[in-house]
């Protein structure tokens, strides 16, 4: 995977104008003129943006397109992923701060095709962690393992739980208590499996 470090011509002010430029998209979802991003980036010439618009291309995160728009690669999502873990019990000492580049869609999603995200609505998974306005992702397949966390569709409405088995019966069990073990007394279908979980903490 390419990084900032893999090429020597691209250097830490350029990962600082490679940030200016992700956030511009993020809020625009276009690459602007040159014009624009000499404000983006706070430089007054024009050949200067035109110079890393290429050294930002020879690092691999944007493209030309054949008609010479300048287009973001998918390197251009990658997200620093620090070489240490964040201890949830007490604080260790910091030994690194920043490690390679990381696509969280590499993380979350294995078959694109067959994957899907889905707003959670209500707290009857809260104690496995799901909240009320996660997003779930969800790999779309009629096949499940017990203990599998997956979207059903029971008697035609969809819900997210643990697939369990009672007496030689699949079940659904909810992970708070105040919610009933769901035993279907009609069709019990699969739609996918639980893969991973999006929250936002901060609007």
């Amino acid at each position: 995977m390419t990084d900032s470090n893999s090429s020597p011509d691209f250097s830490s002010r350029d990962a600082e104008y490679l940030a200016k430029l992700q956030d511009y998209y993020a809020d625009w979802k276009s690459i602007p003129s040159y014009a624009k991003l000499c404000e983006v980036f706070g430089i007054a010439s024009k050949s200067w943006v035109k110079a890393i618009l290429l050294r930002l291309s020879e690092a691999g995160f944007i493209e030309r397109t054949p008609d010479g728009v300048w287009v973001p690669t998918r390197q251009f999502y990658a997200r620093p992923l620090a070489e240490s873990s964040v201890q949830a019990g007490m604080p260790v000492s910091v030994t690194a701060t920043q490690g390679e580049y990381f696509i969280i869609d590499e993380m979350l999603v294995d078959t694109p095709s067959e994957t899907t995200l889905i707003p959670v609505r209500g707290d009857s998974m809260i104690d496995a962690g799901i909240h009320d306005g996660d997003i779930a992702v969800v790999e779309k397949r009629n096949l499940a393992n017990v203990g599998d966390i997956v979207v059903a569709i029971v008697d035609n409405e969809f819900t997210l739980k643990t697939l369990d088995k009672e007496r030689g019966h699949f079940i659904l069990r909810p992970a708070n208590q105040a919610y009933p073990v769901i035993r279907p007394q009609g069709t019990l279908e699969i739609f996918g499996v639980l893969i991973g979980l999006i929250r936002k903490y901060r609007k």
